[in-house]
């Protein structure tokens, strides 16, 4: 199964894509399935698909050798005049993440980083924060001092942060285009025993937060330009040999 791993040096590729109807997720799953399935492409890692939970959409996590393999499958006919054409159909907003890892922490008994699989039971977060260039590693240093904290609180489980390097989007059927500044987001992939668990996190007003979290609030909103988040589970992954 996938881990998050800094010391991969895997290419990351976080594609969100949201839609407006539980059908339409489901569709969006489907094809996704699919093309995990029969995946065996050139520098391809692994690949692994989330249903959205508190709103419609998915998340495909896919872990690449190098930008070069990423950059020669998108050019690739299967992806310009299958894949896009279908998930154009689907979905009211598509951003696809490039990004390398940062840091990964975990809860002490489940391992050094990460893991991803639709075995394990986790309630999945994944934030993605907007952010100047020029504070991006300032916002991640902000989260790597948040693992201390975060090992106190009841039902956390683990947490990645990864470094976006760009963002794209669709343009049209055939192609896709560059979308803002290079460097210029960060990406927070959490995992929790359950939603309750985390909703209880969220829920606690700034008045009773420890200091130590206070102050990354703090950091975090000062450096932080804009950000949106969904709640997800793990459906299906599928990894090369």
């Amino acid at each position: 199964m996938p881990f998050i791993n800094p010391k991969d040096g895997h290419l990351t590729v976080m594609n969100l894509l949201k839609t407006d109807s539980a059908e339409k997720q489901q569709r969006l799953l489907g094809a996704a399935r699919q093309i995990i399935d029969q995946a065996d492409f050139p520098g391809w890692v692994s690949s692994t698909i989330h249903s959205g939970q508190d709103r419609f959409g998915t998340l495909n996590f896919i872990q690449w050798r190098s930008a070069e393999d990423l950059a020669a499958w998108y050019a690739g006919q299967i992806f310009q005049h299958h894949d896009m054409a279908l998930f154009l159909e689907l979905l009211s907003v598509a951003r696809l993440l490039q990004a390398e890892a940062e840091v990964s922490q975990c809860r002490p008994g489940l391992g050094d980083v990460a893991e991803i699989s639709p075995d394990r039971d986790d309630y999945t977060v994944v934030e993605v924060l907007d952010v100047a260039p020029e504070s991006q590693s300032a916002l991640i240093v902000a989260f790597g001092d948040a693992h201390e904290w975060l090992l106190e609180t009841p039902g956390y489980r683990s947490q990645s942060v990864l470094r976006g390097v760009r963002a794209r989007g669709p343009e049209g059927e055939n192609a896709i285009k560059e979308v803002g500044a290079e460097n210029s987001f960060v990406v927070v992939y959490s995992q929790w025993d359950s939603k309750e668990a985390y909703d209880a996190f969220r829920a606690v007003p700034a008045e009773q937060q420890s200091p130590a979290r206070r102050a990354t609030e703090i950091k975090r909103n000062a450096l932080t330009v804009s950000s949106d988040w969904n709640s997800y589970r793990v459906e299906h992954s599928g990894s090369a040999a």
